[in-house]
């Protein structure tokens, strides 16, 4: 997991920016959406790739009680970094850390019985009863358990907490289409997931929180925030979908800026082929910049002939294919000088491109843009001391 990298003293090939205040203020509007209700944090996959460390430590600075991974790595490294925070981790596979996770007091997501033989069988070992949250399948097909086999599920579960091997903390879901405004599967998904938290309940599971909510939902179905809201996106500043509204329409600032530094800049004559394969050829004589990252970096391939980058004052389009190290631009004429600064994509209120702005160029979603960035990209984590 990534942690805060210093300030260099030399510019950078490239950098992700992380505006820790931005998440700050991100979770803030999120709590103040889910009002009556706790907020999960989310920060698997590296905190979307903005370094789960810092962005965990900012998120319960601003609130958040409760913290979520997909694998039981990511939750483990939280408790080793000393965070305390109740930790989710729902990513589990045969033979995976249960001890390790039971020992360090984190609640393990269960879909299935062979995850409940496993986690029973840690607590055995550990000396101590697991906190466990029993996932439902409403509609997603994903994990989760399905509704026939959930009395099975349920009743085991009790019977294993009657043992003080576990103890039932939360019964959840999570939606298929919540950021589709409307879909049919919303409300199918909502009345499932009531009737499943019912069963439960009525068998007798006490759960500490019921919660499906992800970003989508948080932001535009109250109806959905029972006990716990888990915003993911949406707390590192971006939209979950265009369809339901821009980050600015909820309140949300993006944290990550991604720049690099134009390694070189020099004059071509016209009809001069540009990167492999020639995608594109010099329509007059002009200037070319060399952006020095590429697909090692996460810069999507798809984004050859599309992919926005703000140079100069001025968006500027890759010309022909992102490489593995590099791309060009097209400048047009203009001579900036090597080392000046190319944006990717960022908040956009400096007129640079937005993730979603790739994401459109790709044909991918926002998602994808800022998590794909690799590790050879520093994170820089800049706002990082709350203000008193």
């Amino acid at each position: 997991m990534s942690e805060t990298v210093a300030e260099p003293t030399a510019p950078l090939r490239a950098r992700a920016e992380i505006d820790l205040a931005a998440l700050r203020a991100n979770v803030r509007v999120l709590r103040a959406r889910a009002r009556g209700a706790a907020l999960m944090a989310v920060v698997k996959s590296d905190a979307y790739g903005h370094g789960a460390l810092p962005c965990a430590r900012a998120a319960v600075e601003a609130g958040a009680t409760w913290l979520g991974t997909a694998t039981p790595e990511e939750a483990l490294a939280l408790r080793a970094a000393g965070l305390d925070t109740r930790v989710l981790c729902w990513l589990w596979v045969p033979g995976g850390p249960w001890r390790q996770a039971v020992e360090a007091d984190i609640d393990v997501s269960l879909s299935g019985m062979w995850a409940l033989r496993e986690v029973t069988e840690a607590a055995r070992q550990a000396g101590r009863p697991a906190r466990v949250q029993l996932k439902a399948d409403t509609g997603l097909g994903r994990n989760g358990c399905q509704p026939a086999d959930w009395p099975e599920l349920v009743d085991a579960a009790l019977r294993a907490e009657a043992e003080g091997l576990l103890r039932v903390t939360g019964l959840w879901s999570h939606f298929a289409c919540a950021d589709e405004p409307g879909h049919p599967s919303i409300a199918a998904q909502l009345t499932r997931f009531r009737e499943m938290v019912a069963y439960a309940e009525e068998r007798g599971v006490r759960p500490e929180v019921r919660h499906i909510a992800n970003s989508p939902a948080t932001l535009t179905l109250p109806e959905t925030h029972f006990d716990l809201v888990r915003p993911g996106i949406a707390m590192y500043g971006i939209s979950p979908s265009p369809e339901i509204g821009t980050p600015a329409d909820f309140g949300l600032r993006p944290v990550m800026t991604l720049s690099a530094s134009l390694a070189l800049v020099k004059h071509v004559p016209a009809g001069h082929g540009v990167s492999y394969g020639h995608h594109y050829v010099t329509p007059g004589a002009t200037t070319l910049g060399l952006v020095p990252v590429g697909y090692a970096d996460g810069i999507p391939r798809h984004a050859s002939g599309t992919g926005p980058v703000l140079v100069d004052g001025k968006w500027r389009t890759v010309a022909g294919r992102v490489a593995m190290d590099q791309f060009v631009v097209d400048l047009g004429g203009d001579e900036p000088e090597a080392g000046a600064q190319a944006v990717l994509f960022g908040p956009g209120d400096r007129g640079e491109p937005t993730a979603e702005d790739w994401a459109q160029a790709c044909g991918t979603i926002a998602y994808e843009i800022v998590t794909r960035i690799g590790t050879r990209v520093p994170r820089v984590h800049v706002n990082g001391a709350q203000a008193g």
